[in-house]
Order: C-alpha cells, then sequence, then structure tokens
C-alpha cells in the first residue's frame, strides 16, 4: 500500500499538473482543499464536498485539540470515521491559531502556552504534542508546528522565529509516527535569504512535501507575488509545494503560474454563510436588492446544484431571510467554482496553454492581466 508518492504529469513554464497517491486516494494537484475546521466543512456534508470535486480536505490541530479533543477522537475512530470523510485530510499544526486565537500566549524554545479561546483554559502546544495529536486523529498529511509572524514584524524577529521554526521542525519529524506523510514549513517573512535559509534547513531534515508559510498574513497580493516568484523555486521540484492559507481565487491562479500545488482558504466557505457567490464574472453579494426577482443562477451555465436547481431570486430570499438552506447553497457553489477552477488549471496546463487560461480568467474576473 502506498504510503505517500507524488507524480508531475506535465508543466506548463512553472506551473505542473500531477498526482499525490496515498492510501486513501489520488489527490489532483494542483489541488484545493476545503477547509474543515472543527471535523466538518461548514454548512456542507461530507458526501457534498466530495462531490463538487475534492479529493482531501483540510481539518484543524487547535480547535480539534480544545474540543472534542484528540484522545476522544481517536477512541471514537479517528477523524476519517468520526466525519464521515473517508478520503485524505490534511491537520494543520495549530501554530497559526495558537498565536492568532489565544490569550496570553507565550513563546518558549518548548513551545507555546497559550489560553483557550474557549474557557480560557491552559495548554502548552509543543512540537512533540502537536504531531501527536495529528497522530492521534489519524491524519494523512501532518504539518510541522511552526511559529508565525505577521508581516509586520521586524527582520530580527522574522530571523528568531524562522530559526526558531526550523528547530521545532526537525523535533517534529523526529516524532512523526511513519503513517501517511509529512510537510515542512518555509518561513522568513517577505525576506528572501530567510526564506533560503529556511529551505535548505528543511530539505536537510528531509520532508515529504513543503509548504510555504507566513504569507496572507496582511502583505497584498503584489508582496505575496514578490515573495512567490522567489520563495516556491527554493523548495525541491520533486515534491509538492503547498501555500498555506490561500485564497481567493486569483490568488491560486497567481500562485499555480510560479509552481504551487497545493491550497487552503476558509473563503469560500466564509463567503457561503455570509452572502458572497465566487462566479467567474467576480464574486456577487445575493444580499443586493437587484437580486430579488433575479430568475438566473448563481452563476449561468455552472453545473453544481444549487446552480441547476434554483434561482438567485430564491437564494438572495434565503440569505436575507436568515435561513440556514441559504448558507447551505451558497457554500455549495463556491466549492464547486474553486473546484472547477482548479481542474480548469489542470486541464490548461495538460494542454500547455496555462497563460491563456489565466489571460483569459483576469479578463473576465475583473482584473487585468
Amino acid at each position: 500500500m502506498t504510503r505517500f508518492s507524488f507524480q508531475i504529469a506535465e508543466t506548463d513554464g512553472a506551473a505542473r499538473t500531477g498526482t499525490i497517491t496515498m492510501a486513501r486516494g489520488e489527490i489532483r494537484t494542483p489541488a484545493f482543499m476545503p477547509v474543515g475546521t472543527a471535523a466538518t466543512v461548514k454548512a456542507v456534508k461530507p458526501q457534498d464536498v466530495r462531490a463538487s470535486g475534492a479529493d482531501i480536505i483540510l481539518c484543524n490541530t487547535y480547535h480539534l485539540m480544545l474540543r472534542p479533543g484528540a484522545e476522544r477522537v481517536a477512541r471514537l475512530g479517528g477523524l476519517h470515521d468520526f466525519m464521515g470523510w473517508e478520503r485524505p485530510i490534511l491537520t494543520d499544526s495549530g501554530g497559526y491559531q495558537v498565536m492568532s486565537l489565544s490569550d496570553l500566549t507565550k513563546i518558549t524554545e518548548e513551545g507555546v502556552a497559550f489560553a483557550s479561546h474557549l474557557d480560557g483554559s491552559r495548554h502548552l502546544l509543543t512540537p512533540e504534542r502537536s504531531i501527536e495529536i495529528q497522530n492521534l486523529l489519524g491524519s494523512d498529511i501532518v504539518m510541522a508546528f511552526d511559529q508565525l509572524l505577521p508581516a509586520t514584524a521586524t527582520p530580527q524577529q522574522q530571523r528568531e522565529a524562522m530559526e526558531r521554526s526550523m528547530r521545532w521542525a526537525a523535533r517534529s519529524k523526529g516524532v512523526f509516527n511513519g503513517h501517511g506523510a509529512i510537510f515542512g514549513i518555509q518561513q522568513g517573512g517577505l525576506d528572501e535569504a530567510l526564506r533560503g535559509e529556511s529551505a535548505q534547513a528543511l530539505t536537510e531534515i528531509g520532508f515529504d512535501g513543503y509548504a510555504i508559510g507566513g504569507l496572507a498574513v496582511g502583505e497584498g497580493q503584489e508582496e505575496m507575488c514578490r515573495v512567490l516568484d522567489f520563495a516556491v523555486d527554493m523548495l525541491p521540484s520533486d515534491r509538492p509545494r503547498y501555500l498555506m492559507g490561500v485564497g481567493k481565487p486569483d490568488d491560486l491562479v497567481e500562485a499555480v503560474l510560479r509552481g504551487v500545488d497545493m491550497f487552503d482558504c476558509v473563503l469560500p466557505t466564509r463567503s457561503g454563510r455570509t452572502g458572497q457567490a465566487f462566479t467567474a464574472d467576480g464574486p456577487i453579494n445575493i444580499r443586493n436588492a437587484r437580486f430579488a426577482e433575479d430568475r438566473e443562477p448563481l452563476e449561468p451555465g455552472c453545473p453544481c446544484p444549487t446552480c441547476t436547481q434554483f434561482e438567485r431570486a430564491y437564494v438572495h430570499h434565503l440569505v436575507r431571510s436568515g435561513e440556514t438552506l441559504g448558507a447551505m447553497l451558497m457554500t455549495e457553489h463556491n466549492l464547486w467554482f474553486y473546484q472547477r477552477l482548479m481542474q480548469g488549471m489542470r486541464a490548461a496546463i495538460t494542454a500547455h496553454r496555462l497563460s491563456d487560461f489565466a489571460s483569459a480568467f483576469f479578463a473576465r474576473y475583473g482584473r487585468a492581466t
């Protein structure tokens, strides 16, 4: 049984399409992973997430360790049985959440001491405990524990956090149980030299895949793309390269053009719950009064169940009325939109026409190339 392999099928410039093979199934790349923070992709049943075209989802170590608890999930058969998702799951390490959600955070070489955002209880998350939690959950792709800083951090703060993250990466790899795969996370903020040092350290440790962390934290798309122009190529080309927490549809296209293979973001699901639908002509706010009697689907031509069964007027009514079904239909459409975008890019790379695909996408989506 294959633990983990990555095969590149075609390339087009820096972009590539291929397949990650794991025991629980294949993942077509470039891949977008819907986020199932608390063992659920919000407002969508697992079978409907799969029907959208998703091969893998992301779940959250921090949230699941606090509720219901990793040991409890393990006693109940692991995360896949617990949530009814049979395909691969990637779990993040919890590093981002302990920095962004918790109060009274204290960082030492040992790890991060923090107070739960739920009840104020105190916890210590170390590289060893993060990997233990992910192993208990039964994750297929485990992420090394790292320290994330905002883009506004000083150069010295970025260096210290990057170097600590690399030491934590070695500790994470040292306790990984060998089931599934483990990815290391490149850090270094917006600094090319720090990114290079981080990539070298991770490569020397040796991981199944490599993530680009520390972006989409307030630096803006132009700066993100500038960093990707050098950061992606620093990582081993024969391994999957994963841009964490990104992003908007145009972010995905920009990153695929630069050789990124994997993505995750809460945007399609969060937007679905707040009335924003993604379309090829750009996002629309279904709450807008102009949709009250609109007989068109959310996106004309979209094959998703929402668009083939319901009109904008009805979805507008549901969302404006606060009906749960409104969030469900909007989220389902957004997940289909993201997966159709990834499929379109995979096909374009195979045909060696990604540049044309990107130009047409940007022109229609409302942004000049």
